[in-house]
């Protein structure tokens, strides 16, 4: 079961998610969800990796299916500035992104 609805109700409601990505808890705020070879992906910035903030905010991709024990957290994020929902992967892919 892939944690799609935590990262719809993430990106709808503009709150964090935590997860466990690559054998670390990681803090996302998810900006949009979309398909790529048939697969689910989510474009979002780590705001936490192991409880650290990253040394720098940037938009990362992440499949879906690496993502395991996701909890949506009472926590808003205002969207990332150079998020930029126009790019031309997203283009015909998308199935949600964050309202400005």
């Amino acid at each position: 079961m892939l944690p799609s609805k935590e990262f719809f109700e993430g990106v709808a409601l503009k709150k964090c998610v935590t997860a466990t990505y690559n054998r670390l808890q990681v803090t996302l705020a998810p900006h949009i969800l979309y398909t790529r070879h048939d697969e689910m992906h989510v474009d979002a910035v780590t705001v936490e990796r192991e409880g650290q903030p990253p040394r720098e905010l940037k938009l990362g991709t992440f499949k879906l299916a690496g993502l395991r024990d996701v909890v949506v957290e009472d926590r808003q994020f205002e969207p990332y500035d150079l998020f930029d929902a126009t790019a031309e992967k997203y283009q015909g892919t998308t199935l949600l992104m964050v309202e400005s």
